[in-house]
């Protein structure tokens, strides 16, 4: 009765044991010691995202250093502010709450896609 009742336990450990052999196609053999000689022949590229905004641009270096232009975009931006009274007869000194701030000088911002 006892052997019964161990049979599934036999059955399953069998399982397991046979399950976890190592299989060996002698046919088709795996060599991975030569390596790809396309991966050498390509450097890895590197790609950074810059920005100038307002009248600034020092693209000249970049591309001095050996950096290509790989995509350029421009948008308009708003380089200073400037407070206002709200009425004619706010006091922006003493009255902080009629202060409107709103642009003084809009530029251009440019944004530059780059590759070495």
């Amino acid at each position: 009765m006892k052997i019964v009742k161990q049979f599934p336990l036999i059955i399953l450990i069998a399982i397991f044991l046979i399950s976890c052999r190592t299989s060996t196609n002698k046919d088709y053999p795996r060599n991975n010691s030569g390596k790809n000689i396309d991966d050498n022949a390509k450097p890895e590229k590197k790609r950074m995202e810059i920005k100038f905004s307002c009248g600034e641009d020092g693209i000249n270096d970049y591309l001095d250093d050996g950096w290509n232009i790989l995509k350029e975009d421009s948008q308009e931006k708003i380089c200073t502010w400037k407070s206002v009274p709200a009425t004619k007869d706010c006091n922006m000194e003493k009255d902080k709450g009629c202060k409107i701030t709103k642009p003084d000088k809009i530029g251009e911002e440019k944004i530059y896609l780059l590759e070495k």
